[in-house]
């Protein structure tokens, strides 16, 4: 499946933090909001996440790209990735675990289970909190999410989001009907 988000994985708490990248994430429900994230056990998060049974997922931009990728190849269990990055941990709104200052929308999640499906264990997560830059909200209230430069990845490249090709329900939409225009006369010349 791809192209998936490398989001940055915030988890520990403000005093010992830690933020790990994964692409394994994604929405499992809507109400009441429901996420999930996939971690290898040997991870140093994972051991973090399993002690406090909270995390934050923080979406990725084209600015933290590089931040992504080496919070993706090096182990908190070794380095400060915060500092080595130039990342700031802040107090997230509902859980232990910190928010990444940087990162335009951050859900905040509490662990309801985890399943142990091989390589990999799925942590079945409520939502509950999100945080979202002000600068992209609109006067209405709307999320303007497509104005954050959201990145992607896909098959061991990233990738910068950007061209809208619809919208939900375009596919299926009425399309308005115009006045039609007069056509104009052909001139006869002979």
């Amino acid at each position: 499946m791809a192209p998936l988000p490398p989001a940055l994985i915030t988890c520990g708490t403000m005093e010992n933090p830690n933020v790990m990248t994964a692409a394994w994430t994604g929405i499992i429900n809507t109400r009441p909001p429901k996420t999930y994230v996939s971690i290898r056990p040997e991870r140093y998060s994972y051991g973090l996440i399993k002690e406090t049974g909270e995390l934050v997922i923080n979406l990725t931009t084209e600015s933290l790209v590089r931040t992504a990728d080496f919070c993706g190849v090096r182990s908190g269990r070794d380095l400060n990735k915060f500092e080595k990055c130039g990342i700031t941990p802040i107090p997230s709104t509902a859980v232990s675990a910190p928010t990444l200052a940087e990162s335009p929308l951050s859900i905040e999640c509490k662990v309801f289970e985890v399943m142990e499906l091989g390589s990999h264990h799925m942590f079945l997560l409520d939502v509950v909190a999100v945080t979202a830059d002000e600068r992209l909200m609109d006067k209405s209230g709307r999320l303007c999410l497509e104005k954050s430069g959201l990145a992607a990845y896909a098959h061991g490249e990233y990738f910068a989001l950007g061209k809208k090709l619809g919208d939900f329900g375009f596919s299926v939409r009425k399309k308005k009907k115009h006045p039609q225009k007069p056509r104009p006369q052909k001139k006869n010349d002979g």
